[in-house]
């Protein structure tokens, strides 16, 4: 019975003792061990191709200082730790504990895993949480891109990098990202960045404060405070996507385009750019604004709007309730087309123009410019040309219409037009002292209407000419409009303000109503992520030297 009670005791010992060495370091070999307990209390000081292991770590060094109570150790000299297959290190001198799964490395570190390399100085690894911490200048090289900063983190088992000051990464396109706040995953190769941020190329120019940036596919999406310098023109919108490879981008919200060649400035809420074709396609309360010699602006707004052309043969085309405004000018139409090697301006599809108290319709409208100011400088109204004042000094309406009509402008204002064809009138005719004489109503083949400061200042009928002038009570008020006549002045555009349409004033209103919902929405989240963020990097700045 004895000899029984005896063996259990011996088992129950042996497997106590079997508990406890587990997770001992393991020395497997050492050229040669001693102690100097005057010098090295507790310490087994070991030399030559030194070998140990920790629950899969492997350790190997020249020299070594084994703290077994501690169940600690420093290594010296072509320090190599091995985790499996997965992590590789190098350093002239490092310490682990057993107790905490702490590694300490200092004197040009090297860890390579199977797709990075990391560079540093001094290094610290949590083997329990799988992350290591480097706070001295590093580089990372990772499929060919290279990766630099002043500091940073690797988690082993997200396999994501994350940097913190002077970050830059190079990639194998030669694209360059520089931030003060980085993450950076090995797989699938993405950046994302925190606060300023910039990525360039010898192309292009990107600015950002929030952003991610696809490294392996040359792709990016910038979120906040972003820009897009693309040749001569600058991008901005509250989101932005980016395809160097497809040199192709896109902006999202508060869109604004700046081009300083054409001097040119084109806003929305949506707009795509295809850098190779030099062109460009607008939508959502888009609008193109353009200055001309003399410091008059142009601006051009509908549904959709497409630019394309280099420059000097720059082609704007706005489809869908297209409207234009300049120099106390404006009009719309279904469609407007302009060209600027052309200097032409085409209105399509119910063309409508408003100059000064003058309305002018007809099928098809064309502004020509002059090339060298810029400044329009004459017009055809092609087909059903019809021209409306409303009389200022009473209630009626001076009219003349025509198959075709030619107009000439002088220093941007319009001075003379002639209705060629089947051409009618009625003018309000009045004395010196404003008082109405009558109503002069008339036919021809030709009328020439001369004007004065935007207003009707006289009438002449040519060839075979017909008129007469009827005193205001024997001209019945049927008799006083000509065929087709209708009066659009509710519709005049009197501002930039005006040039949009009331739908995409309410679109705009209710997408930004939807937008500030979703920020709301989201505003939570986000202050528990940046004081998570405000927690790691705090963190990173009191880790000790050494963490044993």
């Amino acid at each position: 019975m004895r000899t029984l009670y005896f063996f259990i005791l011996l088992f129950l010992f042996s497997f106590s003792t079997y508990s406890q060495d587990k997770n001992k370091i393991i020395i497997h070999h050492a050229d040669f061990s001693d102690r100097n307990q005057a010098e090295f209390p507790d310490a087994t000081i070991l030399r030559g191709n030194i070998s140990a292991e920790h629950n899969g770590i492997l350790l190997s060094c020249n020299k070594a200082y084994y703290f077994e109570k501690e169940n600690y150790i420093k290594l010296l000299g072509d320090v190599k730790m091995n985790q499996g297959d997965t992590l590789f290190m190098d350093s002239k001198f490092a310490e682990y504990n057993a107790l905490n799964g702490f590694a300490y490395a200092e004197g040009n570190v090297v860890v390579r895993s199977p797709d990075s390399t990391l560079e540093t100085d001094t290094l610290r690894f949590n083997r329990n949480e799988e992350i290591i911490y480097y706070n001295t200048p590093g580089t990372i090289v990772n499929k060919g891109n290279i990766l630099k900063s002043k500091s940073g983190k690797y988690f082993l088992r997200e396999k994501k990098f994350q940097f913190f000051t002077a970050v830059t990464i190079t990639t194998t396109q030669g694209t360059i990202v520089k931030s003060n706040h980085l993450d950076f995953y090995e797989i699938p190769e993405h950046a994302y960045v925190f606060g300023p941020s910039t990525i360039t190329s010898k192309e292009d120019y990107i600015y950002t404060e929030n952003g991610y940036y696809d490294v392996k596919n040359d792709i990016g999406k910038m979120v906040k405070n972003s820009y897009i310098l693309y040749d001569s023109r600058k991008i901005e919108g509250d989101s932005i996507y980016y395809n160097k490879r497809e040199e192709f981008a896109s902006a999202t919200n508060h869109v604004k385009v700046t081009d300083t060649i054409n001097k040119a400035k084109i806003t929305g809420h949506y707009a795509e750019l295809f850098k190779a074709k030099d062109s460009m396609y607008v939508t959502k309360k888009a609008l193109v604004s353009m200055l001309t010699e003399k410091g008059d602006s142009v601006y051009f707004s509908a549904k959709k709007i497409m630019l394309t052309g280099p420059e000097k043969e720059r082609v704007i085309r706005g489809f869908k309730d297209a409207r234009i405004y300049r120099d106390s000018m404006s009009g719309k139409a279904d469609s407007i087309h302009w060209s600027e090697k052309l200097g032409l301006t085409q209105m399509i599809g119910r063309p409508i123009l408003w100059k000064g108290e003058s309305q002018i319709t007809g099928d098809v409208m064309h502004l020509l410019n002059n090339l060298e100011t810029n400044q329009v400088d004459s017009l055809k109204v092609l087909n059903n040309a019809f021209i409306i004042e409303k009389d200022t000094l009473g209630t009626g309406y001076n009219q003349v219409k025509g198959v075709n009509l030619y107009g000439k402008f002088r220093e941007s204002k319009l001075s003379e037009l002639d209705l060629i064809k089947n051409a009618e009138m009625i003018y309000y005719a009045y004395n010196e002292k404003n008082e109405l004489i009558g109503i002069d109503k008339g036919i021809c083949s030709h009328i020439n209407v001369m004007f004065d400061d935007g207003q009707i200042a006289s009438v002449t009928l040519f060839v075979s000419p017909s008129s007469e002038l009827y005193p205001e009570d024997q001209l019945p008020e049927n008799a006083r409009l000509l065929k087709d006549f209708v009066w659009r002045g509710d519709e005049k555009i009197n501002s930039i303000e005006e040039i949009f349409s009331n739908e995409e004033v309410q679109d705009e209103i209710d997408n930004k109503k939807e937008r500030l919902q979703k920020q709301k929405d989201a505003q939570q989240p986000m202050e528990v992520q940046k004081e998570t963020l405000s927690t790691a990097q705090e963190a990173v700045k009191q880790q000790p030297k050494k963490a044993f």
